[in-house]
């Protein structure tokens, strides 16, 4: 019997944005709208968990291509199933749009 059932580790993402005013936008703080979760509380669950930004690069350290920069989801933003987080680097414009993934650790259950 083949089990052909996922078993990710993590929640999809996007980086949909800095947080922003009118007129200025703070880097330091990113906005990632997150699958299936459309309410302040259900946010409010991922708060503490590790955010892992995955994305290919020209050159090749240790043989890989692949880099990531790692951060943290600090709070909700918003009504709806929003949040905010902040990353080791801030992350770049070009990541506008781009995948996230949302580790399901540390727990809290």
């Amino acid at each position: 019997m083949s089990d052909t059932k996922s078993h990710r580790l993590y929640v999809k993402g996007k980086h949909i944005s800095y947080q922003r005013g009118k007129k200025t936008q703070t880097p330091s703080c990113s906005l990632l709208k997150l699958e299936g979760v459309d309410s302040t509380e259900a946010a409010q669950w991922y708060a503490g968990k590790r955010v892992a930004y995955v994305y290919r690069a020209q050159k090749a350290i240790q043989g890989s291509k692949i880099r990531v920069i790692w951060g943290k989801v600090t709070r909700p933003h918003g009504n709806s199933g929003v949040v905010r987080a902040r990353f080791r680097s801030n992350l770049p414009p070009k990541s506008f749009g781009a995948s996230v993934r949302v580790m399901l650790y540390p727990s809290s259950i």
